[in-house]
């Protein structure tokens, strides 16, 4: 699998985002691309680096159906260039909001969407007044590229989210990100998922915004990691680019966790303890 990741900075109009993605994703496939994966918030500003009470309007405006505009405009780019794509939007549905990222197979069809499911409340990340908490569990897509899993930001932090991902035996996890400088200690965007690769067995790419937005600079670095635990490519940071990378998705097999540490679960005992230590807190 060729993959691309395309890390770029917040344009100031939606419309004219989501047609630089469509480019950015013929631009990849003309580099000989099978995937494109854009960061979170793909082609809008990073609406939750503001209270809710602070804004002009409220969360449901700034949101847009899937399908919808930005998801058909990119699956005519997938189809016209027979690429995979996997991008993020804030997604409304009724009346709820959802980070979302929607997977289009290189035919241009809505294979599905991802919504983050865990939703965190911290300075600049005000994601629980935008965002209700996902609902689509951990899916895995067969794709015309291979096997691919989404963990949208935050939930790259939840080892038992990657787990459920990995015992559907994914190939590769994506993760669209919005993640700044100073954010977290030097490397350990890096560190966090080399571990998940190692301890899952497959590989893993982070799609991070670049640039300065408000007070927040985010930090691009977007990376590959291979199922050891390695990384294999990684972009620079205050740059846009397209960082592309090719991945021998058989290797996987040969990584420890297939071939050891998923066989020797032992979820009946993991299970036992949590059983147990309820009844020891109701006594």
């Amino acid at each position: 699998m060729n993959i691309a990741l395309v890390q770029h900075a917040h344009s100031s109009s939606p419309t004219a985002a989501v047609d630089r993605g469509a480019r950015a994703v013929r631009a990849a496939a003309d580099a000989g691309a099978d995937l494109v994966v854009f960061p979170e918030l793909s082609f809008t500003p990073f609406y939750p680096r503001v209270p809710v009470a602070d804004r002009d309007r409220t969360a449901l405006d700034l949101a847009e159906p899937v399908p919808g505009p930005t998801t058909e405009a990119l699956a005519e780019a997938a189809a016209e260039q027979g690429v995979v794509v996997v991008f993020n939007l804030m997604e409304r549905a009724g009346d709820r909001t959802f980070d979302t990222s929607p997977v289009l197979n290189a035919d241009g069809s809505l294979l599905g969407r991802t919504r983050m499911m865990h939703i965190t409340a911290y300075e600049h990340f005000h994601e629980q007044g935008y965002y209700a908490p996902g609902d689509t569990g951990a899916p895995v897509y067969d794709t015309a590229a291979g096997r691919i899993g989404v963990a949208v930001c935050y939930d790259r932090h939840y080892p038992e989210y990657l787990r459920a991902l990995a015992l559907q035996e994914a190939d590769l996890v994506v993760v669209p990100q919005a993640g700044t400088v100073g954010e977290w200690p030097d490397g350990m965007y890096e560190a966090e998922l080399r571990t998940a690769a190692l301890q899952h067995g497959f590989f893993t790419a982070l799609a991070n915004r670049t640039g300065p937005e408000g007070d927040m600079p985010f930090a691009g670095r977007s990376f590959v990691t291979d199922p050891f635990g390695e990384v294999v490519a990684q972009a620079p940071g205050a740059e846009e680019t397209i960082l592309h990378a090719s991945l021998d998705l058989s290797r996987t097999a040969d990584a420890p966790a297939r071939r050891l540490f998923l066989g020797h679960r032992r979820p009946d005992q993991y299970e036992r303890g949590a059983v147990a230590l309820a009844s020891d807190r109701t006594d």
